[in-house]
């Protein structure tokens, strides 16, 4: 073991597959010796973008959320699938969702957003020069609508708490702090 906190996985399995993200549980040892379960979601990598309009205009998806039964307005986000890269996964996610093409994209950051629970790495960019053009490709289970709003407004949203999807407010305030 590298460090002291480590955990030792005695035993691994599958308990739950699902389209999306399986349930692991485990048989971990903790650094005192004690056997016990943990349990946590994995799923892929996920790409979320802040797309900008040529106008200034930020391009915002308003989706529903079975888990907390509304609708989330929040950034264009999605899976990465099979090997592509984090600059393509982001491309086509903004495409999916919004029908958006972006003219330029650069890379912001990438978190663990509830690295307690799941094994999820995001990663944020921001999307420059976005036009629509019409080529939405939504999942099966995905209801969304799209809007625009200004940036100023988008950052008031996030401060008062209007915005509540944690994957925007972070990416809203990674972008203001960080600005490229």
């Amino acid at each position: 073991m590298s460090d002291p906190l480590e955990w030792e996985t005695i035993d691994e399995e599958v308990a739950y597959a699902c389209p999306g993200f399986d349930v692991i549980h485990e048989t971990v040892r903790l650094p005192d010796g004690t056997e016990t379960d943990f349990d946590y979601a994995t799923e892929p990598d996920a790409v979320v973008v802040l797309p900008f309009t040529p106008e200034g205009e930020v391009v915002l998806i308003e989706e529903w959320r079975q888990a907390v039964k509304r609708v989330n307005r929040g950034l264009p986000a999605g899976s990465m699938e099979g090997d592509e890269s984090r600059e393509t996964a982001a491309r086509r996610e903004l495409e999916e969702e919004t029908g958006y093409e972006a003219g330029r994209i650069e890379f912001l950051t990438s978190v663990e957003p509830a690295n307690g629970l799941l094994d999820a790495r995001h990663h944020y960019f921001a999307a420059f020069d976005c036009e629509p053009t019409g080529e939405r490709e939504l999942d099966f289970n995905e209801s969304i609508r799209v809007d625009t709003t200004d940036w100023e407004s988008l950052r008031e949203a996030v401060a008062t708490g209007d915005v509540e999807d944690g994957r925007t407010a972070l990416g809203v305030l990674q972008y203001d702090a960080f600005e490229p």
